[in-house]
């Protein structure tokens, strides 16, 4: 099977796989990220096949549906490309992305070198976190969540650890201020950083005018 080969048949699985999936976390938030990901990589020298297959399986299975559990994407990911016949290094490396990637892995964390591949795949899903998409993936959630959009009597937390950030189940607004206002300043590549400090920006103008809202101002 050829790498254009296993890429199709990648896309059908993750398709088929998250058929039922949350709105922010269903196939069309793999296909931006994974478009994402070719976007960056024409400025890095990357491993193309390597990120496209991580950047596809990186959402299979996301443990904040399957009760926290963050095995059970890498071991998804390992039995389809297993199953694929794919070469056990080409896997070790898909997968050790899909593990390590997540804004919750990297809390409290040191800084750690990790590979191009790594560093691209990461910063495609972050975009997609951030600006207009970004703002429509955060209240899709927390709609999913049934949590409540803005109580100003609930302050957001921060410096939170990872275990307090996977429990926690704050107003959609205070997300914007525990995770996607962080990361412009977590990007890893230059254009990953130039994107993201113009969605960021968006971000800005868009609590401005909530705020505004909210008050009775505007």
């Amino acid at each position: 099977m050829t790498n254009s080969e296993l890429i199709t048949e990648t896309i059908a699985f993750v398709k088929n796989e998250l058929a039922a999936a949350e709105g922010g976390h269903d196939w069309f938030h793999i296909e931006r990220v994974y478009k994402n990901a070719l976007l960056l990589s024409k400025n890095e020298m990357v491993d193309e096949f390597i990120v496209s297959l991580a950047a596809l399986l990186h959402d299979i299975a996301d443990a904040k549906f399957h009760n926290g559990d963050e095995s059970i994407g890498p071991k998804k990911a390992t039995e389809f490309l297993f199953k694929m016949n794919v070469d056990e290094v080409i896997i070790h490396r898909v997968t050790t992305i899909i593990s390590e990637m997540s804004f919750k892995n990297s809390i409290g964390e040191k800084a750690q070198e990790r590979s191009i591949e790594f560093q691209v795949v990461q910063d495609a899903d972050r975009l997609d976190a951030i600006g207009a998409i970004g703002i429509a993936r955060c209240f899709n959630y927390g709609g999913f969540k049934n949590r409540k959009l803005y109580d100003p009597e609930i302050a957001p937390k921060l410096n939170m650890t990872k275990e307090e950030y996977k429990k926690s189940n704050g107003p959609t607004i205070n997300h914007f201020y525990e995770k996607l206002l962080l990361l412009k300043d977590e990007m890893n590549t230059k254009t990953g950083k130039q994107i993201a400090k113009e969605r960021h920006t968006f971000m800005e103008s868009y609590l401005k005018q909530f705020y505004a809202e909210w008050s009775g101002e505007a």
